[in-house]
């Protein structure tokens, strides 16, 4: 290969062991290219080629290993669409910096158009070896480690690459250009040793002084995922990144193809090592537990370093979602090369309901220990969304049924309203929603926060549970609320209809004539008598002034005991009833 065109030549090796008994194996190969040889175990064999599939007898029984060996030279094609317009390898010029380069990007269905392959997201291989002979005057980049560049004569050199974990195909890559390498070391926390990140830039004297200080920014981004998502997968060899002229960059297991350097989107590729590479989508149609993730780690990336830049990142997030009423993250067109790789949904919805997720788990230590714990579970395999959803049920003991319905299979977003009032020492809530898409997903069933501003005190942030479009709340010991708000810190994607004071709306409570709950004493130290028999047991749950969830438990016996709280206001909940309460020490 070299790095002003796409011609390649040389021979594929597929090693491999049958898991059943079997006559032959079937692999694929771009028909642009002519195959003058195929062996098995080193014998040449007599094959069937139809289009882009091949058939290659192998006559292995069980457990028995074979070597398919493939001689072909070609040119890829230049037709075929991937997310980036180009083809599984491409040759251009970088508009900024006039380097010539000679790249591949194989996802989702291009890696058979420059090396034969199986192209199976369930089959990882579990490992790849990438031998690129190229000019002197330039560098190969690839998966895993270099081991050696040796001098061919004729002023040619072949680097040697190999990479010892399993690698989905998509994923194998070669990038050659006029390269020179910047190496830096990140530090993790916990890591047995500095992880290398090493960097093909181009050979251009402005180039890495342009990008220097941006590409150093990985080693922070690698330091962050490390503690937020658990060790990278792959430190015992590299990360690193090769550059070539294409508008955003691709996650090639340990070397990402990367254009420019920013820090979304060099956090958002690295974190796709974690989302992606170490765990992969189990089909197209679950390209979330991709790019969703990877998408949510630029926020994660802004919330940890660039903390000021967070919430403007979301709002923009949000309302690239709410441009069309419609759409599913889940994918039912897995042949749809833009609806997998959709901005709107599979990306931006994708990394808002990761978001939503960690708004309903409520606790974040418990949310990175699950993705954490994920992580290894799924380490070097495939997953579905909806593993991603039985996992976090296992483990923090929510029901995520209605959620993964809602917002990962469903359309649309809600529109919420509310109306408020006060009677006594109550604030009496009504809060409605509308929905973009009605014939599809009727009703959001997560709950909300809502924000209650009262003058001289401490804003109240209070999170309700929703079961219908239209539902009824009663919060007690909170009077003289002068502001109320939804989703003030915009867990979730929504618009916001009106929000209104109105003294015609009255607490239903009342009106049934049931009991209301009243408990005692108050303030107290923690232990509360229930006043009506008919709440002599239940469950409840009782949050922070600000929101978070700090106990919740069965009740019996017409006593609540909260005495393992520090003093302060609560607000507890039992049905849809909430009560302010001090606890004094």
């Amino acid at each position: 290969m070299n790095n002003v065109q796409t011609n390649v030549s040389g021979t594929g090796e597929i090693h491999a062991r049958a898991t059943v008994a079997m006559d032959s194996a079937l692999f694929e190969l771009h028909p642009n290219h002519v195959i003058s040889q195929i062996r098995v175990n080193g014998n040449p064999v007599l094959y069937t080629r139809v289009g882009s599939a091949i058939k290659v007898p192998v006559n292995a029984g069980l457990n028995d290993g074979f070597v398919i060996a493939v001689d072909y030279a070609g040119v890829p094609p230049t037709a075929a669409s991937t997310p980036f317009g180009g083809s599984g390898m491409t040759h251009d010029d970088s508009p900024s910096w006039g380097n010539r380069v000679t790249w591949s990007l194989s996802e989702p269905f291009s890696a058979y158009e420059w090396w034969p392959c199986k192209q199976s997201l369930t089959d990882k291989a579990d490992s790849s070896q990438v031998w690129i002979t190229v000019p002197d005057t330039c560098k190969a980049g690839s998966n895993g480690v270099l081991e050696n560049t040796t001098d061919m004569g004729g002023g040619f050199s072949r680097y040697e690459w190999k990479h010892r974990h399993p690698i989905d195909y998509y994923l194998i890559s070669v990038a050659v250009a006029k390269y020179i390498d910047y190496t830096v070391y990140a530090n993790p926390a916990g890591a047995p040793a500095p992880i290398m990140i090493q960097n093909f830039i181009y050979d251009n004297p402005e180039t890495l002084p342009y990008f220097q200080a941006r590409i150093n920014e990985t080693v922070d981004f690698m330091e962050l995922f490390y503690d937020l998502y658990g060790p990278y997968a792959f430190e015992d060899e590299k990360y690193g990144h090769c550059m070539a002229p294409l508008s955003g960059g691709m996650e090639h297991q340990t070397m990402t193809t990367q254009g420019f350097f920013e820090k979304g989107l060099t956090s958002h590729e690295l974190g796709h090592q974690w989302w992606g590479n170490n765990v992969t989508c189990a089909s197209w149609c679950d390209i979330w537990v991709n790019e969703g993730f990877a998408s949510y780690s630029e926020y994660l990336m802004l919330e940890n370093l660039y903390p000021a830049e967070r919430a403007q990142h979301m709002l923009d997030v949000h309302d690239n979602v709410m441009q069309n009423p419609g759409g599913s993250v889940w994918v039912l067109d897995s042949l749809n090369e833009g609806r997998i790789f959709s901005g709107r949904l599979t990306y931006d919805k994708g990394a808002s309901i990761v978001h939503t997720l960690r708004y309903l788990v409520n606790d974040d230590d418990l949310f990175f220990a699950t993705l954490r714990s994920f992580q290894q579970t799924f380490a070097d395999s495939v997953a579905k969304g909806i593993d991603i959803r039985d996992y976090f049920q296992q483990e923090t003991g929510l029901n995520l049924n209605a959620f993964f319905e809602e917002w990962y299979f469903g359309e649309g977003y809600p529109t919420y309203s509310l109306r408020w009032n006060e009677t006594g020492s109550s604030l009496l809530v009504e809060l409605s929603h509308t929905v973009s898409m009605p014939g599809v997903t009727p009703t959001f069933t997560n709950p909300v926060d809502i924000r209650i501003v009262r003058p001289g005190l401490q804003d109240t942030l209070i999170r309700l549970d929703v079961n219908s479009n239209l539902q009824n709340y009663v919060i007690e010991g909170i009077a003289d609320a002068s502001l109320l708000s939804i989703d003030p810190q915009n867990w979730i994607v929504n618009k916001i209809g009106s929000v209104t004071f109105d003294q015609t709306l009255v607490n239903t409570e009342e009106l049934s004539s049931e009991p209301l709950i009243v408990l005692f004493p108050n303030p107290s130290s923690g232990l509360l008598n229930v006043s009506s028999a008919e709440w002599a047991s239940g469950n409840y749950r009782v949050y922070s002034m600000n929101g978070q969830l700090v106990s919740q438990g069965f009740y019996n016996g017409g006593i609540i005991d909260l005495q393992a709280l520090q003093s302060g206001s609560y607000l507890i909940e039992i049905g849809t009833i909430r009560k302010l309460i001090n606890i004094v020490k």
